[in-house]
């Protein structure tokens, strides 16, 4: 069968759907944002964007069709992350952090704890997951060896539940919308601080308005403004036993799949930030002179970077579809091709925009464009969502290191390792 990079008329009619959305509701974000500097402000001025990426069936689409949704495929999902991110971050990043919350129930729920734990997010309300992952000293060795390291967040049951204590950090959407906290977080736990986390890592369910989890900071960061990054504390959670989903040591494996699964829609919302820059620096060389005879696209130094500009945005884009189609023919068993686009992209796109910045010279670093606030969503894209060295880079080394590792299994259509 030969290579096919054609898009079928469904996932052109999505691409198009996202455009639209993206150029009529979510462009209106960043005027409502302007003027914010309290982030929680700037995060709840979200809700009324997310309700209508929730009315036109964006959060349908994190659900499974047998269990009331329509759920993307990783390519579809990346194929709108990209014309989502083009025009505006926050608000799709909001549906991604639901996406993390929900993962786990999506991969491994009980019938019961399906049709429980989705059911705010088919009934057309604003309702928001969340995965509380990342412990406040970081996130990096999570699935460290020697029990005394890695996940210090622990679930003990005690009868009919489990008491969980922990402090988490960069829990994106766990405050929730009025400050009770997300419909639905999945906690990244250990159930025996003597167990390593392949026998003792879970994920467990803690639903809105569970007393014990306090919101107790946010971190205020320089790009995704509108992007909430609670601290959570969690107190004496008592949650039932059923919350828990899988089993003990069933978290490294959900978690791992949780972000294999963000990392072509990250590559994909790369690109869809270096189209952005693109945009302006081609009007700007377009239609500018700079005081001189000719447009500046005619100087052949401006017209070299912005074709290796589109170039790379070409390339990214192309990555992120195949990572996004690897993951979907393997059932969401890849690692490779998954880090390796989210890397790229990530790094790609800040290199990408930083170049665009120097066609359009001083102005794009003032208010004069809209660059500067595209900087600042770039560099986040290579350190948030399992950061390139602590974590991406570290999977693809233990596959490397793996002797069942086969090199040419990704460009083949099948598991590395």
């Amino acid at each position: 069968m030969a290579i096919d990079f054609t898009l079928s008329e469904a996932e052109l009619g999505l691409k198009k759907q996202a455009r639209e959305f993206a150029d009529t509701v979510l462009s209106q974000v960043t005027p409502a944002l302007a003027g914010m500097t309290d982030p929680l402000d700037r995060f709840r001025a979200l809700k009324p964007f997310y309700q209508q990426m929730v009315d036109a069936g964006f959060v349908k689409g994190l659900v499974p069709a047998e269990d009331g949704g329509h759920r993307f495929t990783n390519l579809q999902f990346a194929l709108a992350c990209e014309e989502l991110a083009r025009v505006e971050i926050n608000t799709p990043t909001a549906i991604l952090g639901t996406g993390l919350g929900l993962y786990p129930i999506v991969k491994a729920g009980t019938p019961e704890q399906r049709e429980r734990f989705f059911a705010p997010f088919l009934d057309g309300s604003p309702a928001l997951g969340a995965i509380a992952f990342t412990e406040y000293a970081g996130g990096a060795n999570f699935d460290h060896p020697d029990p005394a390291y890695g996940v210090q967040t622990f679930a003990v049951q005690d009868g009919d539940e489990w008491v969980i204590n922990g402090r988490k950090a960069y829990t994106t959407n766990a405050s929730g919308w009025d400050d009770e906290g997300a419909d639905l977080i999945s906690v990244v736990c250990r159930t025996d601080p003597s167990k390593p986390p392949s026998e003792s890592l879970a994920i467990i369910v803690v639903e809105k308005g569970t007393p014990g989890l306090e919101v107790s900071g946010i971190i205020d960061t320089w790009g995704h403004l509108a992007t909430n990054s609670p601290v959570v504390e969690l107190k004496d959670v008592r949650v039932p036993l059923s919350n828990m989903i899988g089993r003990p040591g069933d978290g490294m494996a959900l978690t791992k799949g949780a972000f294999s699964w963000t990392c072509s829609s990250i590559a994909a919302a790369a690109v869809g930030r270096m189209r952005a820059a693109f945009d302006i620096a081609y009007e700007f060389t377009r239609t500018e002179k700079r005081s001189g005879s000719v447009p500046v696209l005619e100087h052949q130094n401006a017209g070299y970077m912005l074709a290796d500009i589109k170039t790379r945005i070409e390339v990214g884009r192309y990555f992120a579809w195949k990572a996004a189609h690897q993951f979907d023919v393997t059932g969401g068993l890849d690692r490779e091709l998954s880090n390796m686009s989210k890397i790229y992209n990530s790094e790609l796109s800040v290199q990408t925009v930083y170049d665009a910045m120097r066609l359009v010279g001083v102005d794009a670093y003032g208010d004069r464009t809209a660059m500067g606030p595209i900087m600042q969503d770039v560099l986040c894209l290579p350190v948030y969502d399992g950061g390139n060295m602590g974590v991406r880079r570290r999977h693809l080394h233990e596959m490397l290191l793996n002797p069942n590792y086969d090199p040419l299994a990704a460009g083949e259509g099948r598991v590395s390792a």
